[in-house]
């Protein structure tokens, strides 16, 4: 990682792992479990408060805002002092917000309390994916697609789990239980995570100016299309399970479940899929995949074969972000930390923003037709899929 100066010698647990490479897996699994038991909340918290999709579609344009306000800061001073101080902080004062989300009882104290929720995560993401450059630097290979695949594991568990514990334990019971869970799942693998911290010398040499050249910005919008479809099915897929399909709240929170357990395992088969066809051809076939995915969600008949939908929609979704991650990483002349910044607030604001507009036109039209306009954009990581060539290692 442009400086910085990442340990090359990492203490090894048992099977030859790396503390420094099972580190920044937990940190996206924990990432991605909060995310994944976001999920089921939406529903519960539109009965609670009594809103509809538009109020609750600006408060997901909230989480949005608050995420992509953190980003370029979180990014700013990774490229400066390196990700592991910055991880050391936004991944601890994360965990207890979206319990308080639960508790609070008026609208616009969730609304403020949902700025923040974005804010840290998106923080964390950046900060993550900038600690998972920095641990493939010190490996010598590419880790980007199964650290995803951890984050897509941790959205499955939190959202397969989330409808069940709901259930039983009722929502403030659920939100208690993950947040312990989580907790304890940080502090265990903060003091593993690699140490990227610069000096004063290397600091000064870092600008933090925005890069001319246009790659990051490509990257970024490739990022984005890529990460729109993942924004409808994380954040609408529960209701539109439910309101449409007449799914019970169990059985809608296992929509974006199938996504992500799908997205899991695809990822974690994906660094060996990209070294064997190429970043460029992955991108390309995930691409395609993405699209039939999606488009049979929105016109399943029944919640099952939507569900269905969805999980082939993840097969195609899992390997398209990481690899446009690891091209921001290794983009020529430009910091990992820099390149990062600019990929994951440009990406994100598909996951993070655009959900809050799907819900204003989905409330008019109907999830369907909407889901289907989504879709129908996948084409444009599609022509960027050149742009892939970067995440190669063998690039770097």
């Amino acid at each position: 990682m442009s400086g910085t100066a990442p340990s090359v010698m990492s203490a090894r647990l048992p099977f030859g792992l790396r503390t420094d490479r099972v580190a920044v897996s937990i940190l996206f699994l924990v990432n991605g479990f909060l995310i994944g038991n976001w999920a089921p909340k939406i529903p519960l918290l539109m009965n609670r408060l009594e809103i509809g999709e538009t109020v609750m579609g600006l408060l997901i344009l909230a989480f949005g805002i608050g995420s992509v306000t953190m980003m370029p800061v979180i990014g700013a001073l990774t490229a400066r002092y390196g990700s592991a101080p910055v991880l050391r902080v936004v991944s601890v004062i994360v965990l207890p917000i979206l319990l308080i989300i639960t508790v609070l009882p008026e609208l616009w104290m969730v609304a403020i309390v949902v700025v923040l929720f974005g804010g840290f995560v998106g923080g964390m993401d950046v900060a993550m994916n900038a600690n998972a450059v920095a641990v493939e630097k010190a490996m010598g290979k590419a880790i980007m697609s199964s650290c995803h695949g951890f984050w897509s594991l941790g959205g499955l568990i939190g959202a397969a789990t989330g409808g069940l514990l709901i259930g039983t334990l009722g929502e403030v019971g659920h939100a208690i239980a993950f947040t312990i869970v989580a907790t304890i799942g940080i502090l265990l693998v903060l003091p593993w995570i690699v140490r990227d911290n610069t000096t004063a010398a290397t600091r000064a040499q870092t600008p933090l100016a925005l890069p001319r050249s246009p790659l990051p910005y490509l990257v970024g919008i490739m990022a984005l299309f890529c990460m729109l479809p993942e924004g409808v099915v994380l954040d609408w897929s529960a209701h539109f399970l439910q309101k449409e399909l007449d799914a019970t709240i169990e059985l809608a929170a296992l929509g974006y479940a199938a996504f992500s357990g799908t997205m899991a395992i695809m990822r974690f088969l994906g660094d060996h899929i990209r070294n064997r066809l190429g970043a460029v051809t992955t991108l390309r076939i995930c691409a395609v995949i993405a699209m039939i995915g999606m488009s049979l969600g929105a016109m399943a008949p029944t919640a099952d074969l939507a569900i269905a939908g969805f999980a082939f929609a993840g097969i195609g979704i899992s390997n398209m972000v990481p690899i446009a991650f690891s091209a921001a990483g290794n983009l020529p002349g430009i910091p990992p930390g820099i390149g990062l910044s600019i990929v994951t607030v440009t990406g994100y604001s598909g996951i993070l923003l655009a959900p809050s507009f799907i819900g204003f036109a989905a409330e008019h039209v109907g999830f369907s037709p909407v889901i289907l306009g989504v879709t129908a954009l996948v084409v444009i990581p599609l022509l960027l899929s050149y742009l892939g060539k970067y995440a190669d290692f063998s690039t770097d």
